[in-house]
């Protein structure tokens, strides 16, 4: 009897807990946490947010309103990127890329490199022989033409001698022309004709070495030019060799530019380039390369260009300070892209062009860079006026994935959602948030649908307990 009794308790027991069980298993008390901006809670096709297990429909914040469209919230409703303009892409959408499109234009490459300004002709004017200065026949600063005396000499030692040299050759003149007279008659031998010829040559040369120690008594201009500041006055004493004024012809200017060896096989004579001076800034100066050295410099690994440029006014003065851009290459129509379109690939360069609405990636190589530009040296199948990615690159995954272009100027807020009311007026396709009460009751069918932003915590009446599952 006893036995029996305590059979009959145990199975009751389990009865009960097995129903309790389930009773829990189909009326979940606690919160349910989904994720915001998920999709409705309810299977497409059916009713808007039918639950999981009664397929009811819900009522809640951000869920769509009975008879509306299967997934149409309301404003709020939505995850971030589901169509609005500030998002990236939505939930199988088209990748978002922004794109320019490919120009063609006139590109150079360029080397710099730095150098000093020279006179085309400049010389420092010295005397050959001392002595002292008598008259001078310039002001400073002042240009004079080829030929010009400059500084003049005392010569009246040299001319003395001059004279006595003019004599002595007076009388060789007269003893040979008497000694050959002699020698046509016999009376002479030929070796006295020859001494009297040899006395008038002498005498010749003593004339002509003073002559000539004469006319250097007189400095005069080697060229036309622009004279400096002289450094000696009327009466000094010199020596030979002492530097006397500077004289330079700047109606053209010479620059010496040192340059990479790489570049000695791109160097050519009438090369162009550019040149600014530090001291005249804002000017420009066109030049041509005039010479190139025959050696390397072993030291620093540079080559010599010598460039000539032009001064007509003068502005031009030896010592300045030059930078020099020199041309090695000019593409007057070039296919030219924004160095952020060039995107690496391996041991390759690539670009991402978007045509009809798919992503290609085209290999290319890169040729002159200048500006933030890069030339398309081997542009493959691009062309002028093709739409290039120039931002999204690691959101194209595969060749010919779909892509959205996205303008730039036009960004929606960021996380912004889809479009307020996508399905309809916010009151037919989507309530707006609060339409019903947060704490309404659940159908005991299923879960509440969760298809807002957040679902906030259920609070749905938990079900009687059966009384034997206490």
């Amino acid at each position: 009897m006893k036995r029996g009794l305590i059979y009959t308790v145990v199975a009751l027991l389990i009865a009960g807990g097995g129903w309790w069980a389930y009773k829990t298993h189909r009326s979940p008390s606690g919160p349910v946490e989904v994720s915001a901006g998920g999709p409705a809670a309810g299977s497409p096709g059916k009713g808007p947010a039918e639950g999981a297990a009664g397929g009811r429909p819900q009522s809640g914040p951000g869920s769509g309103a009975p008879g509306g469209p299967p997934g149409a919230g309301g404003p709020g409703g939505g995850g971030p990127g589901a169509g609005g303009p500030g998002g990236g892409r939505g939930p199988g959408g088209p990748a978002g890329v922004e794109v320019v499109k490919v120009v063609q234009e006139a590109i150079s490459e360029q080397a710099s490199a730095v150098g000093a300004l020279r006179a085309n002709e400049s010389v420092v004017v010295k005397p050959e022989i001392a002595g002292r200065i008598m008259s001078i026949g310039f002001a400073d600063g002042a240009r004079v033409v080829k030929g010009t005396s400059l500084f003049k000499f005392d010569e009246s030692v040299t001319v003395a001698e001059r004279d006595q040299a003019r004599a002595e050759l007076a009388l060789s003149e007269a003893n040979h022309k008497r000694t050959t007279e002699l020698a046509q008659r016999n009376f002479v031998s030929p070796a006295a004709l020859d001494q009297a010829l040899s006395q008038l040559k002498i005498q010749q040369a003593k004339l002509q070495l003073v002559e000539a120690r004469l006319a250097k008594l007189e400095l005069r201009a080697p060229f036309t030019g622009v004279l400096g500041l002289r450094n000696v006055s009327v009466g000094d004493f010199v020596k030979d060799g002492a530097e006397l004024v500077v004289l330079e012809d700047n109606s053209s200017m010479k620059v010496d530019l040192r340059l990479p060896e790489r570049l000695v096989g791109r160097l050519k004579k009438g090369q162009e380039l550019s040149i600014q001076i530090d001291a005249l800034p804002g000017k420009k100066y066109a030049a041509k390369i005039d010479a190139i050295d025959v050696q390397v410099e072993p030291n620093g690994r540079s080559l010599l260009a010598r460039a000539k440029v032009n001064n007509p006014d003068g502005q031009l003065r030896s010592g300045m300070f030059a930078r020099a851009q020199v041309v090695l290459d000019e593409r007057p129509q070039a296919l030219v892209v924004p160095e952020e379109a060039i995107v690496p690939s391996g041991n390759d360069l690539i670009v991402i062009k978007v045509d009809q609405g798919k992503a290609q990636r085209i290999k290319v190589k890169a040729g002159i860079r200048k500006d933030g530009k890069v030339e398309l040296a081997d542009p493959g199948t691009i062309a002028e006026g093709d739409q290039i990615v120039v931002a999204g690159q690691m959101r194209v995954q595969r060749e010919g994935q779909e892509v959205r272009i996205i303008d730039p100027n036009r960004r929606g807020p960021p996380g912004g959602g889809g479009a307020p009311g996508a399905g309809g007026p916010p009151g037919a396709a989507g309530a707006p948030p609060g339409a019903a009460p947060p704490g309404g009751p659940a159908p005991a069918g299923g879960p509440p649908s969760a298809s807002g932003p957040s679902a906030p915590p259920s609070s749905a009446p938990k079900a009687a307990e059966p009384a034997g599952a206490k």
